[in-house]
């Protein structure tokens, strides 16, 4: 994941939120926007009612590595909130994946190739 893939400003968050739309799946839910960029722009998110900071830093990490794995099958150009559900926590990577290929896939930000 480069530097300017990443979601930083409070701005970038805002307007996701805003004026975004989302998709809630069992363990995950996203929030997205077109960004107007030729490259997406991502955020990974566990807030406090997920658990302790090592519950919270897994869940993420699960979103990270799920991602990584989703990347080549995602359309360009928009802005991408995952913010794990309490359900996450005793999750397999391979659970977690399903679910975020499913919201993906609900939010029709999958491009048109097949993914595994």
């Amino acid at each position: 994941m480069l530097k300017k893939e990443v979601l930083r400003r409070d701005k970038d968050f805002s307007s996701v939120y805003k004026k975004g739309k989302s998709v809630a799946e069992k363990y995950v839910v996203l929030y997205y926007l077109e960004n107007n960029l030729p490259y997406k722009r991502q955020a990974f998110l566990a807030s406090k009612k997920v658990g302790k900071s090592v519950e919270r830093n897994r869940a993420r990490r699960l979103m990270k590595e799920s991602f990584r794995e989703l990347t080549p099958f995602i359309k360009e150009g928009k802005d991408l909130i995952f913010i794990a559900r309490k359900s996450i926590l005793e999750r397999k990577c391979k659970e977690v994946h399903s679910s975020m290929k499913r919201a993906l896939e609900r939010a029709g930000l999958l491009k048109e190739i097949e993914v595994k």
